[in-house]
């Protein structure tokens, strides 16, 4: 930013009260060992500005699913990525959601959503299992962070409710460490159904069990009765690159 100090002594003063309290409220960070361009400080400082997160579990779920829409059908806007933005987001991170998801490599949350960097606090394991580092992680991004929704992920083709299930039916058995995904996801295998009916439905009935889990915390629940959070279950479809909603 270039100001001539002599005609614009006053404005300069004002433009640097201004850009102090965006740097105060994490809109504009300056460290040191970081130096940003003169055009660059001001296109940050706009950008910010601009782009207000979703601050209520509703605004957090239209901005998924606009951006989900945005995937399945090619309009991607890869938002939040250029220099810029990496640059504001030195000085701290707002990320609106939390996904726990599976570990997966065809269903990575900032994907499929259409999010950037500082969007999406992503939380994954295999058939999104819960353990103490999970639930710790949720539990950062929702009381340090102030997020205001968490989406428990499930998706097609999970590999993971595919293993306990075939080990349910007399397969192959899961060993080592492997064995605690089974365990917590075999309470949701449906046995009166078969093959990859079982599969299917366990997928869906797994996401429902881990979301019901983590709605019983009672802080969470207690932010969900003040409507502060929402704890949802969702499922991604590999055939279509949809995601649904799971009541």
């Amino acid at each position: 930013m270039t100001i001539d100090a002599q005609r614009h002594g006053s404005g300069r003063a004002s433009g640097r009260r201004r850009f102090l309290r965006l740097a105060l409220t994490g809109a504009v960070a300056v460290t040191a060992g970081l130096a940003f361009g003169s055009g660059e400080v001001s296109i940050a400082t706009r950008r910010a500005v601009a782009h207000v997160r979703p601050a209520t579990p509703e605004a957090a779920l239209r901005e998924l699913a606009a951006g989900n829409r945005r995937w399945r059908t090619f309009h991607e806007r890869h938002p939040d990525q250029a220099r810029t933005d990496r640059q504001t987001l030195v000085g701290g991170q707002h990320p609106f959601a939390v996904v726990l998801g599976c570990v997966d490599s065809r269903v990575p949350p900032e994907l499929i959503f259409d999010q950037g960097l500082g969007d999406l606090l992503t939380v994954r394991s295999a058939g999104e299992v819960l353990d103490e580092a999970i639930l710790g992680s949720v539990m950062y991004g929702v009381l340090e962070l102030g997020i205001p929704l968490l989406v428990v992920l499930g998706h097609q083709s999970c590999g993971a409710v595919a293993a306990a299930v075939h080990e349910e039916e007399g397969g192959a058995e899961l060993t080592g460490h492997m064995r605690y995904l089974g365990d917590q996801i075999r309470p949701a295998i449906d046995r009166g159904l078969r093959r990859d009916a079982r599969v299917d439905a366990a997928v869906t009935a797994n996401v429902r069990l881990v979301r019901s889990r983590l709605a019983a915390e009672p802080v969470l629940a207690a932010k969900v009765a003040a409507r502060k959070l929402a704890v949802v279950g969702a499922r991604y479809e590999l055939s279509s690159q949809r995601v649904r909603r799971i009541r």
